[in-house]
């Protein structure tokens, strides 16, 4: 099987042909009140060609992209606050930072005794974990940040017997099936309804029920694949009968980590965090773990080992860092995904809307969850998805007779199951990265399960169509 960065190349140069035979398309943006604000939506009767906007060529110019720049351009694309160069930033820090925490020696000790002692069975211990990050992502849209908790829970569920991909399953994948179904979330439901000039947080009642659903359904999945690929338990410290004895330092180490936990939830919950402010506690935790680690000696560190785990670290988690901007480049190709610029992205979406005319309405609302899905291919946002495909969506949803609701729902669904596929996803390359686990294993371990959520998540849009969900 081709390595992922074979992968997202020939994506890259798919896109690069297309981009000479599709002209370009734009979209007039205007602006509409949404509750307290105004927000930026586009108008989805202006669509216009633009041909003599060109496709991509070899190498950029001012008005055009270049296929051999995509990845530079990728690597520096966004800010800040996400995009690849935020995204990327975030992988690193909290790559190195973790570096240092397990070059303490206080995570494989602490393993012992939680494995020595614990009380849940493994099935048991899956099961509270996959629910806990299921509701992290339907209430407030876990993405990026479960790529640390990936960093905890691989040492502990590697020496429990498990695989890399039961921790990813666990993690990962079962936040995007929150996402998908959340009834709350504001970086996707909240935006999409309000773009729909749908009433915020409206059809609470049968979200849930497809939350609990489509969770079940996903720790079915999780139980099983998880127990047939078991192993035997892997040398951690966890040996029941010589459990090791944790010093000072330990304790202080594990405590900063447990704190740490504490307050990133908090954070996100509470106060908004997103890329930076995460970051900078998780970087503030490589530094308490490096002084506590250095003043007790523990496993002999210094302040010079200390910076090389932090630099090991990074290390270790630069090819899914790299992978973010390599998938960025490829909606540069495309020429961005701004509606109101030229681009092969808006030609396309323009493209699926029209399609979609004279279809009986049940159809045309499960062709909307498949357009979503595959659209979710290059804007991986789900805000980002919103903004540009919920325009289009609502008032094509009002000629075909079906409630704004059911595109809503149509959105989420498709946008946010697919997330545990898509190798554009920064979370997800970002989470196999610190499971050291290749894409396309992945992939072929996980396909089944998005078969498994994708039946459903037809039957639900169907059936909201049919009972006329608002």
């Amino acid at each position: 099987m081709p390595d992922t960065y074979l992968v997202i190349g020939a994506v890259a140069l798919l896109v690069f042909v297309l981009s000479l035979l599709i002209d370009p398309g734009v979209f007039d943006v205007r602006e509409v009140a949404v509750g307290d604000s105004t927000r930026e939506v586009i108008d989805p009767d202006s669509f216009r060609r633009v041909p003599e906007a060109g496709g991509a060529s070899l190498f950029s110019t001012d008005d055009r992209p270049g296929l051999f720049n995509a990845l530079y351009e990728g690597l520096v694309s966004g800010s800040r606050m996400g995009g690849a160069v935020g995204i990327m930033a975030f992988i690193l820090i909290t790559g190195g930072s973790f570096g240092v925490v397990m070059a303490s020696g206080a995570i494989h000790r602490g393993l012992g005794r939680i494995i020595a002692g614990q009380r849940l069975t493994g099935g048991a211990f899956i099961a509270v974990l996959f629910v806990i990050f299921s509701l992290s992502g339907a209430v407030f849209g876990m993405g990026e940040e479960v790529i640390p908790f990936v960093l905890m829970l691989l040492p502990v569920m590697l020496s429990m017997g498990y695989d890399r991909v039961s921790v990813v399953l666990v993690t990962y994948a079962a936040t995007q099936i929150g996402f998908a179904t959340s009834w709350m979330n504001p970086f996707s439901v909240a935006i999409a309804q309000g773009i729909a000039d749908v009433p915020l947080l409206s059809g609470m009642p049968l979200r849930m029920g497809i939350w609990c659903l489509f969770t079940g359904l996903g720790l079915a999945f999780c139980l099983r694949y998880a127990g047939a690929h078991r192993g035997a338990p892997q040398a951690a410290g966890a040996d029941e009968q010589t459990a090791p004895t944790l010093s000072l330092g330990d304790r202080l180490v594990l405590l900063a980590l447990l704190g740490t936990v504490v307050w990133v939830s908090w954070g996100v919950i509470a106060q908004g965090y997103y890329l930076p402010e995460i970051a900078t506690q998780f970087a503030i935790l490589g530094v308490a773990s490096g002084v506590i680690a250095v003043v007790f000696r523990l496993d002999g560190m210094t302040a010079n080992s200390a910076m090389a785990a932090f630099r090991k670290g990074a290390a270790d988690l630069l090819p899914a860092a790299l992978v973010v901007g390599f998938a960025r480049g490829i909606v540069y190709l495309m020429g961005g995904d701004d509606p109101a610029t030229p681009s092969i992205l808006n030609t396309l979406l323009h493209a699926g809307s029209v399609a979609l005319a004279g279809l009986p309405d049940w159809l045309a609302a499960w062709f909307m969850l498949l357009g979503q899905s595959v659209f979710n291919f290059f804007v991986t946002s789900g805000s980002g998805q919103a903004a540009l495909t919920m325009p289009l969506m609502a008032p094509m949803a009002d000629l075909l007779g079906i409630e704004r609701q059911v595109a809503v729902l149509a959105f989420q669904l498709g946008d946010g199951l697919t997330n545990m596929l898509v190798p554009t996803s920064a979370a997800l390359m970002g989470c196999l990265g610190a499971a050291k686990l290749d894409w396309l294993d992945w992939v072929r371990a996980v396909a089944r399960l998005y078969g498994w959520l994708l039946l459903p998540a037809s039957v639900s849009v169907i059936g909201a169509v049919l009972f006329g969900y608002q």
